[in-house]
């Protein structure tokens, strides 16, 4: 039986619908990143289970035990879960201590004597021991939001539901927070983050959630969605990729118009004016050689070259699809005599990188890596 199940889950705030049919089962001692851009649903779903959110439809299983039902002891099913939010919400008029003992001793039937020693025990594990006695205001960011998840703990919940608990931190305190999860993940903890910390995700995840349109829109290992991602939008997240559209109709197109879309584009987005000019005179050629060898003077011309360059990596992928008759302008031979496919020449020396060719649906499709 899975600690947590959740089936067809849907949540919309007025016309806006954040989560549709959202399905996920998590098994004990899974330790999942759920990672995605600003507004896909990342937090809402998080907060869903505990019921922070009320969905629209759908229902959730905690530990075999139905949060959703009618009638359902959320309280009590709540209490299997300990939820660490962006912001730390420690009780300001009581000492760390006293933070801790709380929710044990009131909810728990734990007496004052056992919740502080379990307390000290935590805070032992965290090297925060002498902090004991002190007040939320003479604690660090980073002081602050490991007291809050020693103070989930404390409830000694199934499950941990992380969101984001490094991005009300400076960057000097995150690394602190993301040390103590690392200990977590030794104890076997079941745990879901949310978070923007890829690099993290990677190493302490053992499934990774890639939310996009108003679900989980793929999911794998982290080997499979930070190396290897299927799906469009997960790729475009993962390396960054920022893209460049041009369209000709016409054999006499105004060829500075796309060149000058092509130097905003690297400008915009800071690509070395080397790789730029790489970039640009790559275009160039092959559109020439395109026209050239799949359109008469009279035919209709259809060429859509699109550029993705990934921040991630500062690589840039060129796509050309045409119509036309079959060409691939990389088997043309160049002629001295009269400079025929002079420009493949040129653009097999300036791609420097995986180029590849395939004619499928009637439209010839070019790809050159640079």
């Amino acid at each position: 039986m899975s600690l947590i199940e959740v089936r067809n889950l849907a949540k919309s705030f007025g016309n806006l619908q954040v989560l549709h049919n959202v399905n996920l089962n998590v098994d004990e001692g899974e330790r999942i990143a759920i990672i995605g851009g600003s507004g896909c649903g990342k937090s809402v779903f998080l907060r869903s289970l505990e019921l922070l959110e009320t969905p629209d439809a759908g229902q959730i299983f905690i530990d075999g035990e139905e949060i959703t039902a009618k009638g359902a002891n959320v309280n009590q099913i709540r209490r299997k879960m300990g939820m660490v939010y962006q912001k730390f919400y420690l009780f300001s008029h009581m000492n760390v201590l006293d933070n801790l003992c709380l929710a044990p001793v009131k909810l728990l039937g734990m007496s004052r004597a056992d919740a502080e020693a379990q307390a000290l025990e935590w805070l032992s594990k965290v090297g925060l021991t002498s902090k004991a006695k002190s007040m939320p205001v003479h604690l660090s960011g980073g002081q602050q939001q490991r007291i809050a998840i020693c103070r989930s703990l404390m409830m000694k919940p199934k499950v941990l539901l992380f969101d984001e608990p490094t991005s009300a931190l400076d960057p000097t305190m995150v690394g602190e927070v993301l040390a103590m999860i690392r200990m977590l993940t030794k104890q076997d903890m079941t745990m879901l983050i949310v978070t923007h910390e890829m690099n993290f995700a990677r190493e302490v995840a053992n499934r990774v959630l890639f939310f996009a349109d108003g679900g989980i829109y793929e999911q794998g290992t982290p080997a499979e969605i930070f190396d290897s991602p299927k799906k469009d939008k997960t790729i475009a997240f993962i390396r960054k990729l920022k893209y460049f559209s041009y369209s000709i109709t016409e054999k006499n197109f105004d060829l500075m118009a796309m060149q000058g879309g092509i130097h905003n584009f690297t400008e915009k987005y800071g690509i070395d004016s080397r790789l730029a000019y790489r970039l640009e005179l790559c275009c160039e050629e092959l559109v020439y050689e395109i026209l050239a060898g799949c359109y008469g003077d009279d035919e209709n011309v259809n060429i859509d070259i699109s550029i993705s360059y990934s921040e991630a990596d500062s690589s840039i992928l060129i796509n050309l699809t045409s119509a036309g008759r079959k060409f691939n302008p990389f088997d043309a031979v160049y002629d001295e005599d009269d400079d025929t496919h002079l420009g493949i020449t040129i653009l097999k020396r300036v791609a420097k990188g995986e180029i590849s060719y395939n004619f499928a649906n009637e439209l010839n499709k070019i790809e050159i890596t640079l």
